[in-house]
């Protein structure tokens, strides 16, 4: 019985946090060697940069493409896909490869990391998980490769593919331009390539998987096989998709779009809507949109994408849940329906748990941070900097990466809230909520009592 509690002394959990925390600080002391650097970079901003990489985040302090050389550049990379798909993803992956089988806890973090329920085909999972990866990243960095052969060298058009697909597939914002991607702002091309990449990496392993297997034969059991979660998940990232492109052009039309062909606007729009949500490219400057637009992409930020992928947010399920809830408790319905379906009790639950959560962590950081970053400044002297500071949180915890400018500004003590909040927003509330409240609770039942509500 003993050696039983010692194999397990640590849970799914536990190991996720404690896998992140050693591929952070392994990239933060590699980032710090002279070798990766042109100039030289703190042990905050070597921390914070790691930070943002494994978190696929794309928050930086220093510019990625002139800051870090060939090999700093290479670290980034690595760390964008070991944090995408999940370092214990992988290891669990190597064991099975080399021993042909998967122990229990493996099993518990790839459920943890990718499906939160039971798996029946793991290993059709770990292959489909990775062949898919490779598979779309290989294409997107052909045709990125392809589009930067126009200006550039071949071999640099090649590794400018190869990074901007990875980075742009497990939604991690990192690009090696200065201005991200506004040099490409009319380019259908890489603008099309770049939101492909960033929805099949954002729209959940699991759902990607069913959906693949729907395309390579199942078509006539699309009905069956295409899970509830599937379904919620697609339509719910569709609807974000469509509205948040509609809001967006309404919002800048005659702001930051003014001037610009229609086609342009359009393409714009669309693409900011899609990399709100968790990718953190951008081909319009962040810091000229209106306040409108501004708060209406926080909303984005917070949703973020879906579960078991390589974005962040509360996720697209659990605002759908939320919404039909509300939806039912306006019509005092007992039951939240979705799709002619009952969601259970315990998942409503569990969604309102991770809102609430998730906001109330939100308010506190940005709480913290307006006092580390603002300090005793009135609010008049400091108008507008409320708002970016709200932004920058949320996009960190989103794992989104969009900012207005004020991210290379922050203190010392901003820029550790910020890592923490990185990582808090990539590995979930909830989860850091398990790992931390391991202790079972005792239930108990009291009186039942009435409140005055509203």
């Amino acid at each position: 019985m003993k050696s039983s509690n010692k194999q397990h002394w640590l849970g799914a959990s536990q190991w996720l946090i404690f896998s992140f925390m050693v591929l952070i600080l392994a990239g933060c002391f590699m980032l710090i060697m002279s070798q990766a650097n042109r100039s030289p970079i703190s042990f905050v901003d070597a921390l914070f940069t790691a930070t943002s990489a494994a978190c696929v985040t794309g928050l930086t302090v220093v510019d990625t493409g002139s800051h870090f050389t060939g090999l700093g550049q290479a670290v980034i990379l690595v760390l964008i896909q070991l944090g995408g798909l999940g370092i214990m993803t992988f290891s669990t992956l190597l064991i099975w490869l080399v021993t042909g089988k998967t122990s229990l806890l493996g099993r518990d973090i790839i459920q943890e990391t990718l499906t939160q329920s039971p798996i029946k085909y793991l290993t059709s999972l770990l292959k489909a998980v990775f062949v898919t990866t490779i598979a779309i990243e290989s294409v997107g960095a052909g045709i990125l490769a392809f589009r930067f052969w126009q200006q550039y060298p071949l071999g640099r058009s090649l590794y400018y593919g190869l990074f901007h697909s990875v980075s742009a597939f497990c939604n991690a914002g990192f690009a090696l331009f200065p201005n991200s991607m506004m040099n490409y702002q009319s380019d259908a091309v890489m603008n099309f390539t770049l939101m492909t990449l960033i929805i099949s990496g954002g729209i959940g392993f699991v759902v990607l998987y069913q959906w693949q297997q729907w395309i390579l034969g199942k078509r006539k059991q699309a009905a069956s096989f295409i899970s509830f979660h599937a379904r919620v998940t697609s339509v719910a990232s569709g609807w974000l998709i469509g509205i948040g492109a509609i809001v967006l052009l309404i919002f800048e039309y005659s702001n930051i779009l003014a001037g610009l062909p229609l086609g342009t606007k359009l393409l714009s729009a669309l693409f900011q809507s899609v990399t709100s949500r968790t990718a953190g490219f951008n081909t319009v400057d962040m810091a000229h949109l209106t306040n409108s637009s501004l708060f209406f992409i926080i909303l984005l930020m917070f949703i973020g994408a879906s579960p078991g992928s390589c974005g962040g947010g509360i996720k697209t399920s659990t605002a759908s849940v939320v919404i039909a809830m509300l939806w039912s408790r306006l019509h005092n319905r007992a039951d939240v329906n979705i799709f002619k379906r009952r969601v259970p009790e315990e998942v409503v639950s569990k969604a309102i748990t991770v809102t609430f959560f998730s906001i109330l962590f939100i308010l506190l950081v940005t709480i913290v941070l307006s006092f580390t970053e603002i300090g005793t400044v009135s609010q008049q002297a400091s108008r507008g900097l409320f708002l970016e500071l709200l932004f920058e949180v949320v996009s960190a915890f989103g794992t989104v990466g969009l900012s207005t400018g004020l991210t290379s500004g922050l203190t010392t003590i901003g820029k550790l809230i910020i890592i923490v909040t990185m990582f808090v927003g990539r590995l979930g509330p909830l989860t850091i909520a398990t790992a931390i409240g391991t202790r079972k609770a005792i239930n108990l039942r009291y009186a039942q009592e009435k409140v005055l509500i509203g």
